[in-house]
């Protein structure tokens, strides 16, 4: 059988630029990898998303080299004008101020373009904040799911979370310290009370890890408001069996009276908490909800 040829619309002739995708410290300078260290020396030039931060690590570790910026506000211009560097044959490193590019900060649109231009892509792995803070969270996480920054609008941010409801496994979200609060008393309502870890300022000097359910969370947030980088981790409710990939279909299905009294034996919760938990599960309203309890109740 003849060997497939590589397309050159994504393989590179020797010699020709390439882009590093570099992780970077999310707190504690000592997280760096000697490889990303050794890449940084390399490359020609480095994209950051703030050369102010950037230079900070760069001073510390004495690497010296020529940066631009690379932000959410220049990225379109500016993903085009590296693009033209790496096809002249540059070295390119794409850094964030801290993590990984392109997981919720930009990096995305320039590795999209370099792709679509043949330019080869390479990934330095290294810190991400929201996996460390699920290794240490003790939370479910052999399955989970990354949310990212939910909408900032309380609108769109319910919406978003009501369409979250009948997630089984683990949610990974970031959150900016000012709106916690909120999100934390519109994921209590809209989700349930279920297990949740609020990581602050992960690797960093004063890291700490807050764990309980969502209503203990709400209540130390109320009581003093989380400050610096947050996580939050949100997990299935209490006995929910993350493998069941199909139970929260078979919840859904189950009779409306006959899963409100499972919730009430599980859960040990009134009627009227039963009640409006199936509602979340359905995304009915609890009025709705009411409304199909007294059809299908015996007379």
């Amino acid at each position: 059988m003849a060997k497939r040829k590589a397309s050159a619309a994504v393989v590179n002739e020797p010699g020709s630029g390439c882009l590093y995708v570099v992780a970077t410290p999310i707190g504690n300078l000592e997280d760096i990898s000697m490889r990303a260290l050794r890449i940084l020396r390399d490359v020609d030039v480095i994209a950051c998303e703030d050369t102010r931060q950037t230079l900070k690590l760069l001073s510390h570790f004495d690497i010296s080299k020529r940066l631009v910026s690379y932000h959410e506000h220049n990225e379109i211009t500016r993903a085009a004008e590296i693009v033209i560097e790496l096809e002249q044959g540059a070295k390119v490193a794409l850094v964030s101020d801290a993590g990984t590019p392109a997981i919720s900060d930009p990096g995305h649109r320039l590795v999209s373009l370099c792709l679509r231009h043949g330019i080869h892509v390479v990934p330095v792995p290294g810190a991400s904040a929201f996996v460390a803070a699920l290794a240490a969270s003790g939370m479910p996480i052999e399955q989970f799911a990354f949310i990212g920054f939910l909408p900032s609008r309380p609108t769109e941010r319910r919406k978003a979370l009501r369409e979250l409801a009948n997630e089984p496994r683990t949610l990974a979200l970031y959150e900016a310290p000012h709106r916690l609060l909120d999100t934390l008393e519109d994921a209590l309502e809209i989700l349930g009370n279920r297990p949740a870890v609020i990581a602050r300022e992960v690797t960093k000097l004063y890291e700490e890890f807050l764990r309980g359910h969502l209503e203990d969370l709400v209540a130390a947030a109320r009581k003093k408001a989380p400050r610096g980088e947050i996580t939050l981790l949100v997990g299935p409710p209490d006995g929910h069996e993350v493998h069941a990939a199909d139970g929260a279909a078979s919840a859904k299905e189950a009779p409306l009276a006959r899963r409100v009294e499972e919730i009430m034996q599980e859960r040990g919760v009134d009627r009227k908490a039963a009640l409006k938990q199936v509602a979340r599960e359905r995304g009915i309203t609890r009025r709705e909800a009411y409304k199909q309890l007294l059809i299908t109740r015996e007379p």
